[in-house]
């Protein structure tokens, strides 16, 4: 057991980083899944569904990373605030902020 006054470990597995992996693996399995859009219809301005979906993914797959990226720094941020001054003045790398 650990002697009073010592910080608790955080878990590593959060919510936060749940719905971040969420994101990171949700194009991965619609691209993954072919039979749900080797289709020719519905067509969007001539353009086969096939196409289209695939075409779509890469603006939504930003969208995600951008969304997980910003989920696990402020989970970092928390981190680090929680740690207080001495486990948060140091950055990986040695730089300082």
């Amino acid at each position: 057991m650990a002697p009073p006054g010592t910080p608790r470990p955080q878990p590593v597995v959060t919510p936060a980083r749940a719905v971040a992996g969420v994101c990171l693996f949700a194009p991965f399995v619609a691209m993954l899944w072919v039979g749900s859009y080797a289709t020719a219809e519905p067509t969007l301005a001539g353009v086969p569904f096939f196409y289209w979906y695939q075409m779509l993914w890469v603006p939504v797959s930003a969208v995600l990373t951008a969304v997980a990226y910003a989920l696990v720094r402020r989970e970092q941020r928390a981190r680090r605030a929680a740690a207080g001054p001495a486990g948060g003045a140091e950055r990986a790398g040695g730089e300082t902020r």
